[in-house]
């Protein structure tokens, strides 16, 4: 009786232990195709001197935030990017996401539209102005940094500053439209963060 308790134990370890990696194992970031995302479409970031958590800007490090800016808020953005056909070429129309609290899409926390606007849960915006671009992949929409103005309550209240990193998807069709006005979606994601100044 003791050893079949004991051989008993012994499988049940095993199977706790194999659903545990595979639970670790299935922790990835999904791309809007429903592909697994590379480990570098997460959010990088590293510890500078004055306790802030910035990002990895290698290669865009024009997109730095100013000087003495603190990073008051970052979430994942999933949607799609708006292209209108002209008859010659796909012209950018707007942006449509929705803002999670984290890369697993828990937590929604905003939207995100044209202007380009983010509204807040609780009603605040920020509408944003680009000053810089980068193209960090060439088959994903660029990265931004963005100068933004605030209105209203929330978790934008003070923001003053946005960047768009680690883009995936999101560029126009390569192929041209069938008649003009002709309307496409492009499925995108991309980390946003939030600064503001002193």
């Amino acid at each position: 009786m003791k050893q079949t308790v004991f051989r008993w134990i012994g499988v049940l370890s095993v199977v706790v232990t194999a659903a545990i990696a595979s639970a670790c194992a299935s922790d990835a970031s999904i791309a809007p195709d429903g592909a697994t995302a590379s480990p570098k479409r997460m959010l990088s970031v590293a510890n500078v001197s004055n306790g802030n958590r910035l990002p990895d800007l290698t290669g865009c490090e024009k997109l730095a935030a100013p000087a003495g800016s603190t990073l008051v808020f970052s979430a994942l953005g999933v949607g799609v990017q708006i292209y209108r056909w002209s008859g010659t070429s796909w012209v950018f129309v707007s942006p449509l996401a929705t803002l999670y609290a984290d890369a697993g899409r828990h937590g929604q926390v905003a939207s995100h539209f044209v202007g380009p606007t983010w509204q807040s849960n609780s009603g605040g915006t920020v509408v944003g102005t680009v000053a810089e671009r980068c193209t960090h992949d060439a088959a994903s929409i660029q990265w931004l940094s963005l100068t933004a103005v605030a209105n209203g309550p929330g978790i934008f209240a003070k923001v003053t500053f946005i960047q768009r990193l680690n883009t995936v998807g999101g560029n126009a069709p390569s192929t041209p439209g069938s008649v003009v006005g002709e309307e496409v979606q492009v499925p995108y994601t991309a980390d946003y963060l939030f600064y503001k100044t002193p």
